[in-house]
C-alpha cells in the first residue's frame, strides 16, 4: 500500500514536472490573469508539499535502519536542499528579492521554534501532562543555534560598513566559512562522541542515555531508499524555479508584505517535518520531536545563510539580512524563552502557551510591523 501511494505521487510529480518544462513558459505569460495565478499557485504548492511528504517517509526508513540521531539528520537536510532550491529560485528569477533569505530564516525560526514546538508542547501537556527529554541534546542544540541566528539575522543590523544590513564581500566571506565550520563541528559531535545527548532519555533519571549500537546494514538495503530519497527531492528543486515566479508576481500584484513570501516557503518546506514531531510528541518522543525542530533550525541558519551568500556575491545582488528592530527584540524573547523551556528535564501545557503566544505576535508584525 504504501508503495503504490509513493509510486502515485511519484508519477504525479513528475508529470507536473513534465508539463511545466513544456508549457511552463506559455502558462507563466498567463499570470496576470488572477485565475491563472492563483491556480499554478495552489497546483504547485500542492505537489511540492505532498513530495515533501515522501522525502520525509523516505527519511524515517533510514532512520529506522540507521539510528538516531542519522534519522533526524537526514530529514533536516533533506528539508534545508528544498528550502535553499526555493529561495535559490527566487533570487535568480529576480532582482527585488533582497531580504528573502533573511525572511525565510526568521520565518523558519518563528514558526518552528514558537508554532510548532508551542502547538506540541501544548497538545502534549494535555495529552500526557508532563514530558521528559534528553536536555544535553537541547542545551547543544540551543548553544548553537545561538550564535547561528546572531550571526546571520542580527550582526549585520549593526555593522557600519553598510547602511542597509547587508554585508560587505569581506563581511560575507568571512561569516560563511565561520558558519559552515561551526555548523560542520556541531553535526561532528552530534554524530560521534556526544551521540548520546540525542536519544531519548533513560527510565531512570540516573542513568545515562542507552545509545544503540549502530547496524550493520548491506548496501543493498540503503541504496533503494537513498535512490527513492533523491528521486522524491528532485521534481521539488525543479519545480521550485515556476513557483517562484507565481509567488514573486502573487505578491507583487496583491500588494502583500515581502516577508509573507519568506513565511509560504518556510511553511512549505517544513509542514511534513513540523507534521512528523508533532506525531512524535503527541506519542510522547519529545526527544525525537525536539531533535526535528531545534535541528531544523540549526540546519537552516547554518546552511541557508552561505548558501544565500554565496549566490550574492556570484550575481554581484544584495543579499539584506540584518531584522528590524522589531523582529529582533521578537527573536531575542524567542531564544531567551526557548532556554527557559528546554533547561529543566520536562515540559508543560503552560511553556507550549507562552512560545504560541509569540508565534501570534510574529503574525501580527508581519502585517503590521
Amino acid at each position: 500500500m504504501v508503495q503504490a501511494k509513493s509510486f502515485v505521487r511519484l508519477f504525479i510529480a513528475w508529470v507536473s514536472v513534465a508539463l511545466f518544462l513544456i508549457l511552463g513558459g506559455k502558462w507563466m505569460a498567463a499570470l496576470n490573469s488572477h485565475r491563472a495565478a492563483l491556480g499554478l499557485f495552489v497546483w504547485l504548492f500542492t505537489i511540492i508539499v505532498w513530495v515533501a511528504f515522501g522525502v520525509v517517509h523516505e527519511a524515517e526508513e533510514l532512520a529506522e535502519m540507521l539510528g538516531e540521531p542519522f534519522g533526524t539528520l537526514i530529514l533536516t537536510l533533506s528539508i534545508v536542499i528544498i528550502e535553499v532550491a526555493l529561495i535559490s529560485a527566487v533570487m535568480l528569477g529576480t532582482s527585488g528579492a533582497t531580504t528573502l533569505a533573511r525572511d525565510t530564516m526568521f520565518s523558519v525560526v518563528m514558526i518552528v521554534l514558537n508554532g510548532v514546538v508551542g502547538l506540541g508542547l501544548l497538545v502534549g501537556g494535555i495529552r500526557h501532562h508532563e514530558q521528559a527529554f534528553n536536555l544535553q541534546g537541547a542545551s547543544a542544540y540551543l548553544a548553537v543555534i545561538i550564535p547561528l541566528t546572531t550571526i546571520a539575522l542580527v550582526l549585520p543590523r549593526f555593522t557600519t560598513s553598510t547602511p542597509d544590513g547587508s554585508l560587505t564581500t569581506f563581511q560575507s566571506v568571512a561569516f560563511s566559512i565561520l558558519t559552515i565550520v561551526l555548523y560542520g563541528l556541531f553535526l561532528w559531535l552530534q554524530t560521534g562522541r556526544h551521540r548520546g545527548y540525542f536519544v531519548a532519555p533513560s527510565a531512570s533519571d540516573a542513568a545515562p542515555p542507552q545509545v544503540s549500537p549502530a547496524p550493520k546494514l548491506r548496501r543493498g538495503k540503503l541504496t533503494p531508499h537513498v535512490a527513492m530519497l533523491l528521486i522524491n527531492i528532485l521534481p521539488i528543486v525543479i519545480l521550485s524555479k515556476s513557483l517562484a515566479k507565481v509567488l514573486d508576481h502573487g505578491i507583487a500584484a496583491s500588494g502583500a508584505p515581502p516577508a509573507l513570501g519568506g513565511i509560504i516557503i518556510a511553511m512549505l518546506v517544513f509542514t511534513p517535518e513540523g507534521v512528523s514531531a508533532l506525531i512524535a510528541i503527541r506519542g510522547d518522543q519529545l526527544t525525537r520531536a525536539i531533535n526535528l525542530c531545534l535541528g531544523s533550525v540549526a540546519s537552516t541558519v547554518g546552511l541557508t545563510l552561505p548558501a544565500m551568500l554565496a549566490i550574492g556575491l556570484y550575481t554581484r545582488q544584495t543579499v539584506v539580512l540584518g531584522l528590524p528592530p522589531a523582529s529582533i527584540a521578537l527573536l531575542v524573547a524567542t531564544l531567551i524563552l526557548s532556554i527557559l523551556t528546554f533547561t529543566g528535564w520536562r515540559t508543560t501545557m503552560l511553556e507550549g502557551a507562552v512560545h504560541l503566544s509569540m508565534f501570534a505576535i510574529f503574525l501580527v508584525l508581519v502585517f503590521s510591523p
